[in-house]
């Protein structure tokens, strides 16, 4: 809940602006939506007890909903057709207008963290073709790999993955069967050949 009011202390800190005109430029598809989108937040507010009514009496229930429920149905339906006029589209686009620099400050904070995340995506995954060669490339590659976030301690040993496993076991194997070789060909030089 914190957060919630956190971002809305936001909104309402951040300066509005004033409409550009009475009759502004047309929008584009993406911003008619987005302007759609506070309008029709703004007549849910205006009908939010009627909304809570009816999602209480519909709670639970499928089929029987729109038997049971007719007339909290019919409140909400009523309340929201007579918040949703076309002084309340105007006054949506207002309030549009006036939330640009809101909206421009998030894009910028959006974009700020998409080069974050971009810059430390390339200092984890490995350096682009024109840094490895420069001073930065040398340093890392100086650098002592790092497994699970410590320093490598194990260089010359064998890592205990599958492929090692698999490489001890044929190790193993091959002893055994040397043994084998070596004990079956001892018998038949001493003349003990079962």
């Amino acid at each position: 809940m914190a957060v919630m009011t956190s971002q809305k202390e936001e909104v309402e800190k951040a300066p509005r602006l004033p409409m550009p005109s009475r009759n502004p430029l047309p929008l584009s598809a993406a911003q008619e939506a987005q302007v759609q989108e506070v309008y029709h937040t703004r007549v849910r507010s205006y009908c939010a007890a009627e909304i809570k009514v009816f999602a209480e009496c519909a709670l639970g229930r499928t089929f029987t909903a729109p038997f049971k429920c007719r007339e909290q149905n019919r409140a909400m339906n009523n309340c929201m057709i007579t918040h949703a006029t076309q002084s309340e589209k105007d006054a949506a686009r207002e309030e549009w207008f006036s939330l640009r620099l809101q909206r421009q400050r998030d894009r910028e904070a959006r974009e700020a963290r998409k080069k974050e995340q971009e810059k430390f995506h390339r200092e984890w995954w490995g350096l682009p073709a024109e840094d490895r060669e420069g001073e930065k490339g040398k340093e890392v590659m100086r650098k002592a790999e790092r497994v699970g976030g410590f320093p490598r301690r194990d260089e010359g040993q064998l890592s205990k993955d599958r492929h090692s496993i698999f490489d001890q076991r044929m190790e193993r194997m091959t002893r055994i069967l040397m043994y084998d070789y070596t004990d079956m060909t001892s018998n038949r030089i001493s003349g003990t050949d079962e």
